[in-house]
């Protein structure tokens, strides 16, 4: 059986706590060939995108896709984000969210895709588990 990433379940978790906090949950994502986003609003390789309720229609954050339709400037537009772009998932009132590093190919290992980081960009600290994330409570 494959490991599932706990990346998409994090994105969604993120998006509900948003929701039930009533802020508006907002996606980073690095934009690549595979990123169906409007270009006219790409900078630097990133776009930020308000995914509240009010700003998409029929939004579905799968465990491969992101995808859903949104306005900008009048026109809709139909937009599908992989997974493995998105960036960062926050609040955009106070910034809390998490935040994916790219991962780094290391040879044989696992899960580095999934470490998250604070909202200050600190990486958690590293123990003695074979340099694999682990969960660190930030307050």
């Amino acid at each position: 059986m494959r490991e599932l990433s706990t990346k998409p379940y994090l994105i969604r978790a993120i998006y509900e706590w948003c929701i039930d906090c009533g802020a508006t949950p907002y996606l980073s994502v690095t934009v690549d060939a595979n990123t169906r986003v409007p270009m006219e609003y790409v900078k630097e390789g990133q776009i930020v995108l308000n995914i509240s309720p009010d700003a998409t229609r029929n939004l579905t954050i799968g465990n491969d896709l992101i995808q859903f339709s949104a306005r900008f400037a009048g026109v809709s537009r139909e937009l599908s984000i992989p997974i493995q772009a998105v960036s960062a998932i926050f609040a955009k009132e106070n910034g809390q969210g998490l935040v994916f590093p790219k991962p780094e190919p290391r040879a044989g290992a696992a899960g580095g895709e999934d470490a998250a980081v604070d909202s200050d960009g600190k990486s958690p600290p590293s123990g003695s588990n074979g340099g694999r994330p682990r969960l660190q409570v930030v307050k």
